[in-house]
């Protein structure tokens, strides 16, 4: 399918679902939001989502109440979240019991979704139909079919979730009590997983293990595009240049065992000895007081800062004033801070696996490839090494990762690819929604 330039062609009517959608939250509810207000620019949106998200919806001011209508399926998801947190293995950790018990409370939304605007999508209120989150290949959709039946496109997508563990990190695994991503792949006998598929226009993919794992009939109808963007306004601020030692490095993210602060610290001991180099660690989790012994039985305590919870605009003030970001997480799936630290001109080093690794390339920050700890340490350290011995390599890859982020991962720039996707549908008219597919590449 060869997308269309369609910014002569807008508006579009477009009804948006984005069961999670809250522009006071981070990861997937502020990907729903962002993504969803950037797309409200370019064509004629109303956004679906669920009740919770309401009341800071109506904080931010930036939608009138007509332009948004709101599920409240809580019975059932509320009783399914709490059901989730009791088998969770404790706060933060099982993450893929709470997606696994959080898809099947998302039947109940979309049935509500359907029998509300049954009527106002019968009579064609709407071009199409986008579903933004759930962002989990893991929840169906049980209304791609019987938009199907009235003809109506339906896109679905960033897509993104489920990279495997790497062979040699059960034990971080089993520290995250993820057991259930054992048998993950049942999530493909759900009611409603091949409908989805089958019935969608286009599947927008976040990344390429998630288009690799789609069936091979499916994957055709699949275009990539990143599900994590930044702000223009990003773009406004830009970190000094290097100019010399000790270098200023930087972790953001929580402190649990998969995204690897104490693989950092241990690859950055020598030089944060030496002088120089200065770690500064954002962020919060039940590693915290792991890490602050590791830093002083290192005999680094004082060259390592542990600044806690911050909130967001405090952690993009700090971005700002590391010379790079150092991310050695071994199963990441978007990279949200990868993307903001490349438009403030911070170049990005992160473990070759996943989602950052889609997101990096050589002219825009290092990847570190690994097969084990023993491996990622030593990759990451002698990274580490190259770059105080020439540190205006930072500022090269900075420059360029900026101008990525400019042209590419900002939400104006996702929402003008996805816009072409809407062109492509509508303009193709494509409704039958068959295994007939046709390739799918963006300009």
């Amino acid at each position: 399918m060869e997308l269309v330039d369609g910014e002569n062609n807008l508006p579009y009517r477009v009804l948006i679902i984005a069961e999670a959608a809250n522009p006071e939250w981070t990861s997937v509810p502020l990907i729903g939001w962002k993504l969803s207000r950037a797309l409200a620019k370019i064509a004629d949106v109303h956004l679906i989502t669920q009740i919770r998200n309401r009341e800071a919806i109506v904080r931010s001011g930036e939608m009138d109440l007509k332009d948004f209508s709101c599920i409240d399926n809580e019975r059932v998801a509320a009783s399914l979240y709490k059901l989730s947190e009791m088998l969770r293995g404790g706060g933060g950790k099982g993450w893929t019991t709470v997606q696994a018990l959080s898809s099947v409370a998302y039947y109940s939304f979309e049935w509500q979704v359907w029998r509300e605007f049954k009527e106002r999508l019968v009579s064609r209120e709407f071009d199409l139909v986008h579903r933004i989150t759930p962002l989990s290949p893991t929840s169906p959709s049980i209304i791609a079919k019987k938009l199907a039946k009235h003809k109506i496109p339906f896109l679905i997508g960033p897509l993104n979730g489920g990279t495997p563990w790497p062979k040699y990190f059960v034990d971080r695994q089993h520290a995250e009590a993820e057991w259930l991503s054992h048998i993950r792949y049942l999530y493909k006998l759900m009611p409603g997983y091949r409908q989805t598929r089958q019935y969608s226009d286009a599947i927008i993919v976040g990344s390429r293990f998630t288009e690799a794992d789609m069936p091979d009939w499916a994957r055709a109808k699949c275009i990539y595009i990143p599900e994590n963007g930044v702000d223009a306004r990003l773009l406004n601020f830009e970190r000094s240049e290097v100019k010399g030692l000790p270098l200023e490095g930087g972790f953001v993210g929580r402190l649990v065992p998969y995204k690897g602060a104490d693989i950092l610290l241990e690859a950055c001991a020598g030089r944060l000895r030496s002088g120089h180099l200065v770690l500064h660690i954002v962020g919060d989790g039940p590693q915290k007081g792991y890490l602050e012994e590791m830093a002083e039985r290192l005999g680094v305590k004082d060259r390592v800062h542990f600044h806690g919870w911050v909130s967001h605009e405090g952690v993009l003030e700090r971005l700002r004033h590391f010379d790079f970001l150092a991310l050695p997480s071994v199963r990441e799936f978007g990279g949200g801070v990868v993307v903001e630290s490349m438009a403030l001109g911070v170049a990005p080093i992160v473990a070759d696996y996943g989602g950052p690794s889609e997101l990096v390339d050589d002219e825009t920050g290092i990847r570190v490839p690994f097969q084990d700890k023993v491996s990622l340490v030593e990759g990451f350290r002698c990274v580490i090494e190259q770059i105080i011995q020439t540190p205006n390599i930072l500022n090269k890859l900075g420059k360029a990762a900026r101008e990525h982020v400019r042209r590419d991962l900002t939400w104006d720039a996702k929402a003008r690819q996805i816009a072409a996707v809407y062109e492509t549908v509508l303009s193709r008219g494509v409704s039958e929604r068959t295994c007939r597919e046709v390739s799918v590449s963006l300009p």
